[in-house]
């Protein structure tokens, strides 16, 4: 009995250790979303969401809390984006106040959308039962002229067509305004759909933008390289000034990238990480041109905004790869990532390239 309660006990010991080398290996919060998601991948790991995980990060790609989210699990926003940065997990660290997000706007719209469908199809279907109603009335008033000659007949035809155009007309224009509601409907879901391909604190483009961006770029023949850039020692900003600084200090290196990188397209892939991809330009053009955004980087000198007291230089690490043509975005990806581990390793503020 003792044996098998230690046995237990060793079990629950390596589930443990492992789920908390889960999360410092992908960069994920300590929050219960993301333990719960690990608890449940790494419980049964012949099950399909270990699969589904191991195909999304084939290649060493590592995984996000959109991924979380659209596998099953709820997006956690606001959590502290630098825990992991360039150390794992805290797992000592008291839990941090989250907010989690939700589809209501989604949700609206969609309920709107299915009501204005069907109102459309209210409106077709009473014209047609009216239009087939008149047709019939039509062919037996037409019948009886035919077989009496009756004036009173032709005043009721007379009669009919006057009814079926004032039907009509109150059609029109029931489809004129449902008309006009479909094209709000149809701005308001193109907000919507940009709103959802977009980082909030940013205003780049996010993973998703990012990861459909690739999948067009790499049908072209012109060459597409790809960086992976992660803030250095963001957690230390976090941890001595606060998430709001940490967060004016991600928005200011996003626009310093995107500034940097003009005409190439820069997004936040998670956290601290921003990605950009370079389409048309060589492996040299694209490094030096994300050299002289990190150059860039390097030389400003950020103060408090409260305080005005210095915050000190802010720099990034990246790593950048030409996309092969047998490459698919987690193998490109992955190698991008180890290219940003060597920066890492080489002392930060710098970026590696395989050529």
């Amino acid at each position: 009995m003792a044996s098998a309660v230690d046995n237990s006990s060793k079990a629950s010991d390596r589930l443990y250790a492992a789920i908390g080398e889960f999360l410092a290996r992908h960069r994920l919060s300590v929050d219960p979303v993301h333990y719960a998601f690990a608890h449940k991948v790494l419980s049964d790991q012949r099950g399909p969401l270990a699969a589904e995980v191991a195909r999304i990060t084939d290649g060493g790609v590592r995984l996000s809390s959109r991924d979380i989210e659209e596998l099953g699990g709820r997006a956690v926003m606001g959590a502290p984006a630098s825990v992991g940065g360039d150390s794992a997990p805290n797992l000592s660290s008291p839990p941090q106040l989250t907010v989690v997000a939700d589809n209501t706007k989604a949700q609206s719209l969609v309920a709107r959308a299915q009501m204005q469908v069907e109102d459309f199809g209210d409106t077709v279907r009473a014209m047609h039962a009216d239009t087939r109603g008149f047709g019939q009335d039509l062919r037996a008033s037409r019948d009886a002229i035919r077989a009496s000659r009756d004036t009173s007949a032709i005043d009721e035809v007379v009669r009919m067509a006057s009814s079926m155009l004032d039907r009509v007309s109150s059609a029109e224009a029931r489809l004129q305004e449902a008309t006009h509601e479909a094209d709000r409907l149809r701005r308001e879901l193109e907000l919507a759909r940009d709103d959802a391909r977009r980082d909030p604190l940013t205003g780049l483009p996010n993973r998703r933008a990012f990861e459909d961006a690739y999948a067009a770029a790499v049908t072209s023949s012109d060459p597409v390289c790809v960086a992976i850039c992660d803030v250095d020692k963001f957690k230390s900003v976090n941890d001595r000034f606060g998430h709001a600084v940490g967060d004016r200090v991600l928005k200011a290196i996003a626009e310093a990238l995107r500034t940097g990188c003009d005409e190439h397209l820069v997004a936040r892939y998670g956290g601290e990480e921003f990605v950009v991809m370079f389409t048309g330009l060589s492996p040299d053009d694209a490094l030096s041109t994300l050299e002289g955004a990190r150059a860039a980087v390097a030389a400003k000198r950020y103060r408090l905004r409260e305080t005005d007291a210095p915050l000190g230089a802010v720099t990034f690490s990246a790593g950048l790869t030409l996309v092969e043509p047998d490459d698919t975005i987690n193998s490109a990806m992955g190698r991008a990532d180890r290219l940003l581990y060597a920066a890492k390793e080489d002392g930060r503020n710098c970026i590696q390239s395989d050529r």
